[in-house]
């Protein structure tokens, strides 16, 4: 391997233990494929690029993964203050722009610190989720849910500062408070 790489390198050919000749061709066969193998689709690489720039989400209650992949991406575009992005993930575009300027403005210093997600309800086609931002203590009501494209995001109608600030009055001060549970299957009060 090492003289074929040797070989490539140089832009030469490589003979074969036959005599014949391996052509610039083949190498840039072999090329291509050891690189696609190496490859994954850009959309796995931007999440995995997010995951590895935030801290780590933690998680209380049953989300799905359809709900789990949005308020994760939701907590990550509030750290990175990225109100474009935000509202991209609006399930209606009614008052998304405004309300994700809301939000960043209001949690996003919040959101670069650990942040706990409690997921309520069974999460089949929407979510209730009280995120906790440990840095400021401030708590925010989200839901996620499928849309009308069948693809899961956020319902972002909350353009007055003072709505969108305001605590969720039913939500426990702790997460796992009041009757979610840890994923694990565990009650987390007790």
């Amino acid at each position: 391997m090492h003289t074929m790489h040797k070989a490539l390198h140089h832009g030469g050919t490589m003979k074969t233990r036959h005599g014949g000749r391996m052509g610039l061709a083949l190498a840039g066969v072999l090329a291509g494929g050891l690189l696609a193998g190496c490859s994954s689709d850009g959309g796995t690489l931007t999440y995995q690029t997010d995951y590895s720039n935030h801290q780590p989400l933690r998680v209380v209650g049953y989300p799905s993964t359809g709900s789990l992949e949005t308020v994760q991406k939701a907590v990550w575009r509030l750290a990175d203050g990225d109100a474009d992005g935000l509202a991209a993930l609006a399930v209606d575009d009614a008052h998304a722009d405004a309300t994700a300027r809301t939000w960043v403005k209001a949690f996003g210093a919040a959101a670069e610190g650990d942040v706990t997600a409690d997921f309520y309800d069974e999460g089949s086609v929407r979510q209730v989720v009280v995120l906790y931002f440990a840095k400021t203590g401030q708590t925010k009501e989200i839901e996620a849910r499928i849309g009308e494209d069948g693809t899961w995001g956020l319902t972002l109608a909350e353009p007055d500062p003072a709505k969108a600030t305001a605590k969720p009055t039913w939500a426990p001060p702790k997460p796992g408070g009041s009757g979610s549970r840890t994923t694990s299957g565990t009650p987390s009060g007790g």
